[in-house]
């Protein structure tokens, strides 16, 4: 019984590994996309000007101030006024895909 138990437990272990690295490529693959985005370095008044105001403006958090912008598509990070990255927003799958 104890050996069953611990091939079922060496059975499961990849199976959770190899979901996580599957949603990273995911993720990763969606960050790829043609969707224009702010570079990194550019200044707040640079993104202001090229992509508009924001739909959102988070107040800065921590130290060094870390604030975020929400556009429709993207979410953009700044650490005092220069951007550290910019993140797509994931889509939304429903529940019968």
């Amino acid at each position: 019984m104890k050996a069953l138990w611990i091939a079922t437990l060496l059975c499961a272990v990849p199976l959770t590994c190899m979901s996580e690295v599957l949603l990273i490529d995911a993720v990763a693959d969606e960050q790829k996309s043609s969707v224009p985005r702010p570079r990194n370095g550019d200044t707040m008044t640079e993104v202001e000007h090229r992509f508009g105001a924001p739909r959102t403006k988070h107040s800065p958090v921590g130290d060094p101030p870390i604030t975020r912008w929400d556009y429709d598509e993207f979410s953009v990070y700044f650490e005092y006024d220069k951007v550290l990255t910019a993140v797509l927003k994931r889509k939304k799958h429903s529940a019968s895909q």
